[in-house]
């Protein structure tokens, strides 16, 4: 990988630090404070791009020598968009919607400094049938209330997940494969 003369992550997510860090990428964290857009008439992947633009610009301003990196991931099932939930009962009743469905989890990345650049990752999430009694037993071991869709396929995943067709660090929140290669070519 090419050394640039900064690297900013513009999220606070634990996920997408460990992730970097894993790549070998010198970082410093800089969350982004916008506030996020929630899809409407939006796409799922046109709902991640803004989102992770949005972040990433809005970092990059106050460091104009920077790379900065920002990502947003979306779970969507067809249209239906699963943000974060509210609170233990809305995460029950996501997971009960995603119950014995395919849904798909779309994380953006933009790469905002000298050159712009943004692309975004897809990947298919199959999950098991899900009794009430399954459901409560994965939200009384993992917390969720910060995770798009009421879960977190590195934590207990097994639980809740039959297959996935794609990317794994891209359901984590960073499709690590492609931002390598994006990454090589500046």
């Amino acid at each position: 990988m090419k050394h640039f003369p900064h690297i900013i992550l513009a999220s606070a997510s634990p996920r997408r630090v460990e992730l970097l860090r894993d790549m070998g990428v010198h970082f410093t964290v800089v969350p982004s404070r916008v506030e996020e857009v929630e899809g409407g008439h939006l796409r799922p992947e046109e709902t991640a791009v803004t989102n992770a633009c949005r972040k990433a610009l809005a970092v990059a301003k106050d460091h104009p020598r920077a790379l900065v990196i920002g990502a947003d991931t979306v779970v969507a099932l067809g249209r239906r968009l699963f943000g974060k939930p509210r609170d233990r009962r809305h995460a029950a009743r996501m997971l009960a919607a995603l119950s014995g469905k395919t849904h798909e989890v779309v994380t953006a990345v933009c790469l905002a400094g000298a050159r712009f650049e943004v692309f975004d990752e897809r990947t298919l999430v199959t999950f098991r049938r899900l009794t009430t009694r399954a459901i409560a037993a994965y939200l009384d071991r993992v917390h969720v209330l910060d995770k798009a869709g009421a879960y977190a396929i590195q934590e207990h995943g097994d639980a809740l997940v039959l297959r996935i067709s794609g990317s794994f660090t891209n359901v984590v929140g960073l499709p690590v494969e492609r931002l390598r290669g994006a990454l090589k070519k500046r």
